[in-house]
């Protein structure tokens, strides 16, 4: 999300469907539950296997800011690890309810089956066993109005890679995010932001739920083996959309967290950059909103806010979800975005290079050329004010 003028944006292009508005474009017919492919995410390219942990926490000490009613402030966090082999269970990419409501909301049903989206092949096992060591922790929130499972792909490549990953949910701030006992709480926050609050609101709230997701992970009584598994000096984080702006916002209130990346999205807050010292952070986005030459956006001032290791990185041909597991799913299904020049599959390697690089430079000291300056073997990405 970039500004309160880009609410059609949003909800253009928001479903597992990047295409999905395309569709009678391309003159696709809806697919049935026969003749929708099996769709399968991108397989991770680290030594470990992966394994996965759903947490359902919630801060008692906090009211929520969407329904001051609710029992504190809820989130569901997906925790992918580094694990040792195992037989056990496929993790799902998401339920089949919630995968009906994203579709719904979006006015996507009856396109592909939620069955079909739901079951989307994923790498990770349920509660596989852990992995000896202690790893980096990598906190990722997704964008507005969109469920962590968007960024599947991510937490499984990083996971793979040696980190544990926490994609989490905020409540009520998602179309369709399934609870404890079958409940899919509203997206009350979809319509209240812009019309009577302001963004900075979710940017704030999103900061002190990475922080409390933080505590708890880290805290021996509710992660149990998991925070025996993280190295609570080397902490990450990252975020698309106003989840990115998140990002940033974690960081300057909470001096735990070393190192950020927000993948295409405004920051919205006051000062943002402030308050980060000489801790590094990296801008990803997309060259037609998020480049020099839009001076709508934010990205510029805030760049000159920060003080330590930074990078302005914008890619051409890249759409708003190309940073996300949205084109690389639905150019499967043979939906792809006329409107994005860059395919779901290059812009997957891109935002995975990218990401996982700034990590291991970061949180593990690996020297990364990649980050140096433009290279050949991503000629998409562009570096600005390096």
């Amino acid at each position: 999300m970039h500004s309160r003028s880009n609410t059609s944006r949003r909800t253009v292009l928001t479903a597992l469907l990047a295409g999905g508005l395309a569709v009678p474009l391309l003159g696709a017919a809806p697919a049935s539950s026969a003749s929708a492919p099996a769709l399968e995410l991108p397989p991770p390219t680290g030594p470990y296997p992966v394994g996965r942990r759903t947490l359902h926490l919630v801060d008692r000490h906090r009211t929520d800011p969407w329904v001051p009613t609710a029992r504190g402030r809820e989130l569901m966090v997906s925790v992918s690890y580094p694990a040792r082999p195992s037989g056990g269970a496929p993790a799902a990419y998401m339920t089949e309810s919630e995968a009906q409501r994203l579709l719904e909301a979006k006015g996507l049903a009856g396109v592909v089956p939620a069955a079909t989206v739901a079951g989307a092949r994923t790498h990770a096992r349920v509660d596989a066993p852990v992995a000896p060591g202690r790893f980096p922790l990598v906190l990722l929130s997704p964008g507005f109005s969109m469920p962590r499972t968007t960024l599947t792909a991510l937490a499984e490549e990083l996971a793979a890679r040696g980190y544990v990953v926490a994609a989490v949910d905020h409540a009520y701030e998602s179309v369709g995010t399934e609870f404890p006992g079958g409940r899919v709480p509203p997206c009350v926050a979809c319509d209240r932001v812009g019309v009577d609050v302001e963004e900075a609101a979710v940017v704030e709230g999103r900061a002190a739920d990475l922080s409390f997701v933080i505590d708890e992970l880290t805290g021996h009584r509710r992660a149990g083996v998991l925070a025996h598994a993280i190295d609570s000096h080397r902490i990450g984080v990252a975020g698309h959309s106003i989840g990115g702006a998140a990002a940033l916002a974690t960081m300057a209130a909470d001096r735990r967290v070393r190192a950020g990346v927000n993948l295409d999205g405004g920051f919205f807050v006051r000062d943002a950059g402030s308050g980060l010292g000489r801790r590094p952070f990296m801008m990803v986005g997309a060259e037609d909103v998020h480049g020099p030459a839009n001076t709508g956006n934010d990205w510029a001032e805030t760049y000159d806010r920060l003080h330590g290791w930074k990078r302005w990185l914008t890619v051409s041909g890249a759409g708003h979800f190309s940073f996300t597991d949205i084109p690389w799913l639905a150019e499967q299904l043979g939906l792809p975005d006329p409107e994005v020049p860059l395919s779901g599959e290059r812009g997957w390697y891109v935002t995975r290079d990218y990401v996982r690089a700034f990590f291991d430079l970061h949180l593990r000291g690996i020297p990364q050329p990649l980050l140096q300056g433009p290279t050949s073997s991503h000629p998409e990405v562009d570096f600005h004010r390096p």
